[in-house]
């Protein structure tokens, strides 16, 4: 049961933090505020800047390691929301998509995006309930197996 703290001390919790928000590789904005929302761009799993691992779900990677992925883009995610508004200004998750570059026949999306899911329910609780989508494709930018984009509803 998540305890009644903000995002910031449940990712604490959990022993999470915030990464870097990685810098665009075209001509975009990792996050953007309009009215009560911020639009997060897809996030690809990266670390110290570097895409962590390349491939498609279902031949080179793993449904289970991709879940991970997933959770490691939602995390992302929430740091490029943080970069535009406070994360404890975050009142809902309200939607997820999630993309899997997914091997011919490979229809387990919903449990690779899980990973993001899962990590929004136990950093936002109820809060974290969320539409989504989860669509197979043939190749992500950088050879990424999975990239997740969120909407979050805030409040000042």
């Amino acid at each position: 049961m998540p305890s009644t703290a903000g995002p910031r001390i449940r990712l604490r919790e959990l022993g999470l933090e915030l990464p870097d928000v990685s810098p665009p590789k075209g001509a975009y904005i990792p996050a953007l505020r309009s009215g009560s929302h911020v639009f997060v761009a897809g996030q690809v799993p990266m670390e110290s800047g570097e895409l962590v691992t390349t491939g498609r779900v279902g031949v080179d990677v793993t449904p289970e390691y991709a879940k991970e992925l997933s959770r490691l883009c939602a995390l992302a995610a929430l740091a490029a929301v943080d970069s535009v508004v406070d994360l404890d200004c975050v009142v809902r998750v309200v939607k997820v998509t999630g993309y899997v570059a997914s091997a011919a026949g490979f229809t387990g999306q919903p449990g690779v995006v899980d990973g993001a899911s899962d990590l929004f329910l136990s950093v936002f609780g109820d809060a974290g309930r969320h539409a989504r989508s989860a669509v197979g494709v043939a190749e992500l930018p950088l050879g990424s197996p999975v990239e997740i984009e969120i909407i979050v509803e805030v409040t000042d």
